[in-house]
């Protein structure tokens, strides 16, 4: 029966306590933080970076305002070239064929 106790002892000396222990998890958590940091390579951490909903956020305003930036740009130039009907509505692509065309117009006028 003794051995029986001293065994039960050496297993409950073992244990640590539970505040140790949430201590002793921390100290592994930020530990193998740390160590995911360093063995990541670019690639994973600018994909986690990303994985990030203000990342996300600010990425979709930024596309969002080129967009409009492009469109803007393409209206302008639609503005410029001749069709018939003046408000017919063209493609992106039709319109720069037709800028294209118009430009190739205006050079053999140029050089005539």
């Amino acid at each position: 029966m003794n051995g029986l106790a001293d065994m039960y002892t050496t297993v409950d000396s073992t244990i640590p306590d539970s505040s140790t222990f949430k201590e002793h998890l921390i100290h592994l958590s930020k530990r193998d933080r740390c160590e995911n940091q360093v063995t990541l390579s670019r690639e994973e951490r600018r994909r986690r970076r990303r994985a990030t909903q203000k990342y996300r956020t600010a990425h979709a305003t930024r596309e969002r305002v080129r967009v409009e930036a492009f469109n803007v740009a393409f209206s302008e130039l639609r503005k410029l070239l001749p069709t018939l009907p003046p408000d017919k509505k063209l493609s992106k692509i039709e319109i720069l064929r037709l800028a294209i065309c118009y430009i190739a117009y205006l050079n053999h006028v140029l050089d005539v």
